[in-house]
């Protein structure tokens, strides 16, 4: 392994080096991405100093070359997410620096107390393997579609969703046991910072929209039962006329692998794929040196949505090698 000697938190000095590394950044978090400057600018990265709001930026000198990460955890979650990763690299140049930084990500997201980190890489580029070598495994392909902001393009949606409240808790939590596969449970919900529209069928809960709105768009992230399928189209038509900004900013849709079916349905909409990526997950093992067990708040509008956060154990010890995960099984 990398030594990790010379990997240090930003500070207010590495302001100017940071924003410079970060103009020729690799993305791994499409939601922030596309709809915020995940680049940074020098604002941006003064107020992350200053109210951290989740974001944990690194940086590093090796082989006499800079390099940044940055990745966003917030206390009581159990995943966090990679950000960025900067600078990219020629085909020549050897990724011993991305490789040194993702093992410091990885180090500081388990002392943070996250269980495991996500990143989201294009399926064509390089640091697709060199995720790989640092041992994060595939746990599903996506694809982002885009499209201008709605107009008179779009005809008006039959169907009625509404926005999600405290009631809907059992019947999202349900929905999205049906729709995620088990083993992808705790990684592949809503994050917590979405806001949910819900479409109800003879009163089932039969579709759930998450969505966040940015400077620069509006990214979604639809569950929908398959028993709606020839619905999906007015479903997610209804959705996107109920959002304010999708008038005004382009609209991206994250299509999971285990929801495909839905291509055709965002297709009919006029959108086109815009990114085809892997979402890797690296899981982070914790020495238990004293186990604390609290309530875990999974209210529609709590910091936890459900099935995004599944383990309810919260480890306080700092990340060694060895030890297994705690779990739940619904």
């Amino acid at each position: 392994m990398v030594s990790q000697t010379g990997t240090h938190a930003m500070k207010l000095m590495d302001l100017p080096l940071t924003l410079r590394l970060k103009q020729n950044a690799i993305i791994l978090h499409s939601e922030l991405g596309l709809i915020e400057d995940a680049r940074g600018q020098y604002s941006a990265l003064l107020s992350n100093i200053v109210f951290p709001r989740g974001l944990h930026t690194l940086l590093a000198h090796v082989d006499g070359k800079d390099v940044v990460g940055q990745f966003r955890y917030r206390q009581g979650e159990s995943n966090a997410h990679l950000v960025v990763l900067a600078p990219k690299l020629a085909e020549s140049e050897s990724d011993t620096i991305w490789l040194h930084m993702l093992d410091s990500m990885a180090e500081q997201a388990g002392r943070s107390g996250a269980q495991t980190l996500v990143g989201e890489a294009d399926l064509n580029h390089r640091l697709f393997e060199t995720m790989r070598q640092a041992g994060y495994a595939v746990y599903s392909r996506q694809v982002v579609w885009q499209r201008a902001p709605v107009a008179g393009d779009m005809t008006p949606s039959s169907l009625i969703v509404t926005p999600e409240d405290e009631n809907d808790e059992i019947g999202i939590a349900a929905l999205l046991g049906c729709t995620i596969p088990r083993i992808m449970q705790s990684v592949m919900g809503p994050s917590p910072d979405m806001q949910g529209l819900v479409y109800r069928r003879d009163g089932q809960l039969e579709a759930y929209l998450a969505y966040s709105e940015g400077k620069h768009g509006v990214y979604l992230l639809p569950f929908v039962h398959p028993e709606v399928l020839s619905e999906a189209p007015k479903i997610l038509a209804a959705a996107l006329q109920r959002i304010d900004r999708c008038r005004k900013l382009p609209i991206y849709i994250c299509v999971r692998g285990y929801q495909g079916w839905l291509e055709n349905a965002v297709l009919d909409l006029g959108f086109a794929p815009q990114l085809e990526q892997a979402v890797m997950v690296k899981h982070l093992t914790a020495g238990v040196r004293q186990a604390s067990f609290e309530r875990v708040d999974i209210s529609a509008r709590g910091r936890r949505k459900p099935a995004a956060n599944l383990p309810m154990v919260k480890f306080s010890a700092e990340a060694v090698s060895g030890s297994g995960r705690a779990t739940l099984s619904c």
